[in-house]
């Protein structure tokens, strides 16, 4: 059994035979569903740029816990350049396996910088754990190559943002679902600031029956 919490805005918390977090910003994160010591173990965090409402607290729960920072190359470099002592595995788009998790690092049509210089590029991530396919779309518009992803992986659970401004609405979200093809969907980056103010039923509405969309308070948690 896998279990998949939101913890607002991009955040998310898995578990399963290893746990992992994704895009972990909860300090400052106005719907945040945890703080960064509340985590005790932690054995991967994934990133998916560089912007801070994304890098979040990886830092810091890493130092802590020991976890790998998982990221693209750019932005593993720049992370470890200013803090010594953390793990960071820095990779590209492709295929890799880290202590017996299998990632796909794919494209997000997103910029990704620290609020002064690119770093890196952005991207999502399809995570395999347990036998159960994750993708968490990081910040991105719809595109049409992600049919690729339902063709060459599968995906049962698809993280996607609804909020608009910075990512895709509700009507290229659902657009996302219809190439996708996931059993569940879980909408994010939506409500957290003014401008990603979204009505998640909106989204349920356009995507219809092609997939079980799954509306998550943070904090709460979906088994599969």
């Amino acid at each position: 059994m896998v279990k998949v919490r939101f913890l607002g805005h991009a955040a998310f918390e898995i578990r399963g035979s290893k746990n992992i977090l994704i895009d972990p910003f909860l300090t400052g994160n106005p719907s945040a569903a945890a703080k960064p010591e509340d985590f005790e173990r932690v054995d991967l965090i994934l990133v998916t740029h560089a912007h801070g409402d994304h890098i979040g607290d990886a830092v810091e729960i890493a130092k802590r816990t020991g976890a790998k920072i998982v990221a693209m190359y750019d932005i593993a470099n720049y992370l470890v350049e200013d803090n010594r002592g953390i793990t960071t595995i820095g990779m590209n788009y492709g295929p890799t396996e880290v202590d017996g998790v299998k990632i796909v690092q794919v494209p997000a049509w997103h910029s990704s910088s620290n609020g002064k210089y690119e770093i890196g590029t952005a991207c999502g991530f399809i995570i395999e754990l347990d036998g159960v396919k994750i993708y968490h779309a990081g910040d991105t518009f719809v595109f049409k190559d992600m049919e690729l992803f339902a063709e060459l992986y599968g995906i049962d659970i698809a993280l996607l943002p609804i909020g608009g401004h910075f990512t895709m609405g509700p009507l290229e979200a659902a657009k996302a679902v219809e190439f996708l093809k996931p059993k569940y969907v879980i909408p994010m980056h939506y409500n957290t600031f003014p401008p990603i103010k979204k009505d998640p039923e909106e989204f349920k509405e356009l995507v219809g029956d092609k997939s079980k969309v799954i509306i998550l308070k943070p904090g709460e948690v979906f088994e599969l």
